[in-house]
């Protein structure tokens, strides 16, 4: 199936969105950018060598290569449906000449039909990330078996980014790339690197599939899917219409909240999103300010300062 078809065909319905044939050439999924730092710490058990930043930029380049040349799906992208994303490596200790310590941030981002805006739907940094690295090594990964911690992260956010991506276009569209990052959370568990078991933390890599597949938090799937394609893609069309689906959208998150509150799900939704949210609602009328100010301080206090703006804006 098209990729194109898969992710717009509901806009394909509405907006006769055309096909864009007569391109030529398949590409992977991912168009994915890649940093990688290098910023030892003081107390990191082996300090910098003259050799480890021509390191980091060869990991930097074949993180690049795995990331974006893999094949992560079944689906056929073209080159200009790729999704936008960037992973961002921070090294911080240094424990051996092979073996490092740091942090993997990553974001993705999605585009709003008939716009240049591209709205975030991820943001994730991970503090729990430890790998090794031999200059020139393959970056050798397996659906079905532990290979390496360094592999199985960055496979575990490709199809994270992919399944986020999936469930703003069609409701639950993203299911089975999140199953495809449970299965490397399973075979991640007989390893001793973080982030993988569900004891260790409730804030890491095992939670964020887990509580994404859990029937508790279906309603933010489901505002996911309906916050992106009735609201965002819809302003084009009718701005107000549109906003107004953003806010029933998030009117779903009240009974994740009501079960869940402060779960960790619920921070990395708003942590991608509330800036947005901000700047969606600054210029709307007083009586829907009103209503998305009651709800985003009930279910996101800790953002509570950011909403103050809204009110705070001239209205349209």
């Amino acid at each position: 199936m098209s990729k194109k078809v898969l992710r717009y065909f509901v806009a394909l319905i509405i907006y006769s969105f055309p096909f864009g044939e007569g391109r030529e050439g398949v590409a992977q999924e991912l168009n994915c950018t890649v940093q990688v730092l290098l910023q030892l710490q003081k107390d990191s058990p082996q300090q910098e060598s003259s050799a480890d930043k021509k390191i980091m930029q060869t990991l930097q380049q074949s993180v690049f290569e795995f990331m974006n040349n893999r094949k992560w799906t079944n689906d056929v992208f073209q080159q200009d449906e790729r999704i936008e994303s960037s992973v961002v490596i921070t090294v911080t200790k240094k424990n051996s000449a092979d073996e490092f310590q740091g942090t993997i941030q990553t974001q993705a981002r999605r585009p709003v039909y008939k716009s240049s805006y591209n709205s975030l739907i991820l943001n994730i940094l991970d503090k729990n990330f430890s790998f090794k690295y031999v200059e020139y090594q393959p970056m050798e990964f397996s659906e079905n078996l532990f290979m390496s911690n360094l592999t199985s992260v960055l496979a575990y956010y490709a199809y994270v980014i992919i399944g986020t991506d999936y469930d703003t276009f069609s409701m639950e569209g993203g299911s089975p790339y999140y199953q495809k990052a449970q299965t490397v959370v399973s075979n991640s568990q007989t390893g001793n690197d973080k982030g993988w078991k569900s004891f260790e933390d409730n804030q890491n890599r095992y939670w964020i599939v887990e509580n994404i597949q859990n029937s508790t938090f279906k309603p933010m799937r489901e505002c996911n899917y309906k916050y992106h394609r009735f609201g965002f893609d819809a302003m084009a069309e009718d701005l107000f219409l549109g906003r107004s689906a953003v806010l029933q959208s998030l009117l779903l998150l009240k009974k994740v909240h009501e079960s869940k509150p402060s779960s960790y799900s619920m921070q990395l939704f708003f942590l991608a999103k509330a800036d947005e949210i901000v700047n969606l609602f600054s210029r709307a009328d007083p009586a829907e300010k009103t209503k998305v100010m009651e709800l985003v301080n009930e279910i996101d206090p800790a953002n509570t300062t950011k909403y103050i703006k809204i009110m705070e804006s001239q209205n349209e």
